[in-house]
């Protein structure tokens, strides 16, 4: 289950915030190669108060937390097309971006009153 939880220090109106969802969960499902009409989630908050290098110019953080079909081999493309996400929805510069990776258990992780 890909979990993105996207915060970033821009305004994010209800529209540009669903556009933003949506492609970010297209390309998680695509590049971790998980269904997205089955465990996919993502979420962003705006507007949160963030400096990033000295500089509270737009910025943006990121944690991706999923069981499986992250690592080496594909965090650097899921890094890009992230960045790439924030940088035309909200022009947040993909130097101004990081993202967290966590490769969790499936034990590790409750969903529909168990864990996987």
């Amino acid at each position: 289950m890909p979990q993105l939880s996207l915060t970033t220090n821009v305004p994010v109106d209800a529209v540009v915030a669903a556009d933003i969802i949506k492609d970010c969960s297209k390309a998680l499902a695509k590049i971790i190669g998980k269904p997205e009409s089955q465990y996919v989630m993502v979420s962003i908050n705006g507007s949160v108060p963030m400096s990033f290098a000295a500089s509270e110019e737009p910025a943006a953080y990121g944690e991706l937390m999923s069981i499986g079909g992250i690592g080496p081999g594909v965090n650097g493309k899921l890094s890009a097309a992230l960045a790439e996400i924030l940088e035309t929805k909200l022009s947040v510069s993909r130097s101004r971006f990081y993202v967290k990776f966590d490769d969790v258990k499936g034990s590790n992780l409750g969903f529909n009153g168990t864990t996987f």
